[in-house]
């Protein structure tokens, strides 16, 4: 096991991870920019050193000075949580050949999930079901057309290094293909610095249906169920549920035993996240996060199983502690983003937290990493916390969370506390009844 674990993050998912390093015995060690020298996961380290001024690029992105404060600190394993340098495969190279662990995937696993051409190829290969599109990279405005007229429109082009929504266009006939390739390669190349892209069958009313994996490096997966993360604004998840509530068992089943038997071939280590589309029954990837997911605390509610404390255990090369077989899911989770964030126009909202008074009672946990008189600065994500309820089934969890939304107090800053608020009365949340279109379309009525 080790000695010490430098965490490369920032917020709530610093805070979580140094939570699982201290009940595992381990020294901890904390990482920050100027705008964070008052951070909780600063006060809470055992070790902090300042990495950097308030810019991301200058910190959390500053592979030699979290590198140097391994260095100065001893910090034998790395903990990149998720976003920043969690999907850097040259980040995961530059510290094992410092000999430094990187408690995630290997280089190599992160380059190949990274790129959605390549990742889309060792998918099929994995046998893992794909939507319909391009065997790679499209070029040119025919090229792309040629591939619609056998997959049929409407079809949505896709940057090969994207995220986020950028560098995402639907085309819907040929002459909006011609456009979306133009401005689809213009904008990957100013969001990645690349501006390959390729095309897929755009699919009318998916869910976003994704699979918790855990492999140890040597032939060992597991699957961890299902997560529905449909609810979504601008392809940013806010709300998530664990399991998959319209999705039936013995399918939930047959498509997290498809996944588990693909990272025992690919001898996959760490956390992962099988990302797809589901519409009519069907399954289609559509791509694998090789970290940890912002929505991984559902899942270790239905199933009793600390994602963390296995990502630390594998990384230092033990077997995963548990079997298929041991995996058991019980009751329904869900999970909200609370943002500091205008509830309607969504702009961030950044300051001071005069009070800050978060939801508790049975079922529920809340991931967090602020406090009263902390001060949200305005360079990072605007995540304030994430409010996880549990129930014994899916209406029940849902009173809850109606409970703990109205509990949760945030004063000095607007927060997107009063979109759940809303949200929890719609009939059509309450049914499970939504895709990934249902929010946008929500929110442009109001």
């Amino acid at each position: 096991m080790f000695q010490k674990v430098l965490i490369a993050n920032r917020g709530e998912i610093a805070l979580r991870v140094l939570r699982a390093c201290k009940e595992l015995g381990i020294a901890t060690v904390a990482v920050y920019s100027t705008a964070d020298r008052s951070a909780m996961h600063v006060r809470m380290a055992d070790e902090s050193v300042c990495i950097g001024p308030n810019a991301a690029k200058d910190s959390y992105l500053n592979v030699p000075s979290i590198l140097a404060a391994c260095e100065i600190t001893g910090a034998d394993a790395v903990h990149p949580g998720y976003g920043f340098l969690s999907e850097n495969a040259r980040f995961a190279r530059i510290l094992t050949e410092h000999k430094i662990t990187f408690i995630g995937p290997s280089s190599h696993h992160i380059e190949i999930m990274g790129d959605k051409i390549t990742a889309k190829k060792t998918a099929v290969e994995l046998g893992i079901p794909v939507v319909p599109g391009s065997d790679g990279e499209v070029t040119t405005p025919a090229e792309a057309q040629a591939v619609a007229k056998t997959i049929g429109y409407p079809v949505i082009v896709k940057a090969t290094a994207g995220g986020g929504g950028r560098g995402m266009k639907v085309a819907r006939n040929d002459e909006e293909m011609a456009i979306a390739i133009s401005t689809a390669r213009t904008e990957a190349k100013a969001a990645f610095g690349n501006d390959s892209v390729y095309i897929e069958k755009y699919l009318q009313k998916p869910r976003h249906i994704e699979i918790q994996v855990m492999g140890d490096g040597q032939g060992n997966a597991v699957h961890l169920g299902t997560r529905d993360c449909s609810l979504q604004r601008r392809h940013q998840k806010v709300w998530e549920e664990a399991s998959a509530p319209t999705v039936p068992a013995e399918q939930r089943e047959k498509i997290g035993e498809i996944c588990a038997v693909a990272m025992r071939k690919l001898k996959y280590s760490g956390a992962g996240t099988i990302e797809f589309l589901y519409e009519n029954g069907e399954f289609y990837f559509i791509e694998m996060n090789t970290r940890l997911q912002v929505e991984h605390p559902v899942t270790e509610r239905i199933t009793g199983i600390d994602i963390v404390y296995e990502q630390i255990r594998v990384a230092s090369g033990e077997k995963l502690s548990l079997k298929q077989k041991d995996v058991t899911f019980t009751g329904h989770a869900i999970e909200v983003r609370i943002n500091a964030e205008d509830p309607q126009t969504f702009a961030p909202s950044p300051g001071k937290i005069n009070f800050y008074h978060p939801a508790g009672g049975v079922g529920v946990r809340v991931d967090s990493a602020v406090y009263g008189g902390y001060t949200i600065p305005p360079y990072y994500d605007s995540l304030i916390g994430k409010l996880i309820v549990y129930g014994r089934t899916r209406e029940e969890c849902l009173m809850r969370l109606r409970r703990a939304i109205d509990e949760f107090v945030v004063d000095g800053i607007k927060t997107t506390l009063p979109l759940f608020q809303r949200l929890i009365k719609e009939p059509d949340i309450l049914a499970g009844n939504y895709d990934i279109h249902w929010l946008e379309k929500y929110l442009a009525k109001k």
